[in-house]
């Protein structure tokens, strides 16, 4: 009998474990290959002559699941990919969706499901070609995919841009825009995030909310931002911010 070659991308031994286990309890003859970050994951899924058939985290050093598996679909369209996560943030739903080929069979399940649900996830992707998506996930891809509610690329780089603590001057710069092209965007931003239905304004209080942190607030019970991702959008700022005050050094 022909094995069956699923590759897992996980970075946790202890989930690692988990997952090798439940593979062994199939009765199909499968060969596992581990990958412990996103980078080796990809370099490892090129080399499949067949589809790949791959379980990753999404959270993970070198590279996250979902650039790992943008990088892999663009090689390998029919690659069946199950996204398993103790995260339904938003952010990941949004960027996944973004990327997955037409017709192309994948799944989404959470770590904190049962054994017999992650099972259930895992065969019905890789083995029966069908796509899995979790019931909660599905109610934060409601949320992400609604007109009135879903972020576009420049709103959500308005947050990215205040979640950073960047002045309008400074997002300004780093975006090649006007003053009132940021406030146009941060706006549109607001009214995403439901906060021009929340402010008021009275004589004694003045507005209700400082909207720059009340959109941070919104966000992060959205999962629109989290810390991880975070530590990563700070590195990429603080490269940018580097050449832009040694461009402004060169002026004066």
């Amino acid at each position: 009998m022909a094995s069956i070659k699923i590759l897992i991308a996980e970075d946790n031994p202890k989930d690692y474990l988990f997952l090798d286990r439940l593979l062994e309890d199939w009765e199909e003859n499968v060969e596992i290959v581990r990958a412990p970050n996103g980078k080796e994951a990809l370099e490892i899924g090129l080399t499949f002559t067949e589809d790949p058939l791959v379980i990753s985290d999404i959270q993970m050093p070198e590279l996250n699941g979902i650039e790992m598996a943008r990088a892999l679909w663009d090689a390998k369209p029919q690659a069946r990919i199950v996204f398993w996560s103790q995260f339904k943030d938003e952010m990941y739903v949004r960027s996944l969706a973004r990327i997955v080929p037409p017709e192309t069979v994948y799944g989404y399940v959470l770590k904190s499901s049962p054994k017999e649900r992650i099972a259930s996830a895992v065969r019905t992707v890789l083995l029966d070609e069908q796509c899995w998506i979790d019931p909660e996930v599905r109610k934060v891809q409601g949320r992400a995919g609604h007109s009135l509610t879903a972020l576009s690329d420049i709103e959500y780089e308005a947050l990215l841009d205040i979640s950073l603590g960047l002045t309008d001057n400074l997002i300004a710069q780093r975006r090649y825009l006007s003053r009132r092209g940021v406030q146009s965007r941060l706006n549109s931003l607001y009214i995403k995030l439901g906060l021009d239905q929340e402010q008021f304004h009275c004589e004694k209080v003045g507005d209700s909310f400082n909207l720059r942190n009340r959109a941070l607030a919104v966000s992060l019970s959205r999962g629109l931002i989290n810390a991880f991702e975070m530590e990563r959008e700070e590195a990429d700022f603080q490269k940018w911010f580097a050449r832009f005050r040694r461009s402004m050094g060169a002026e004066v």
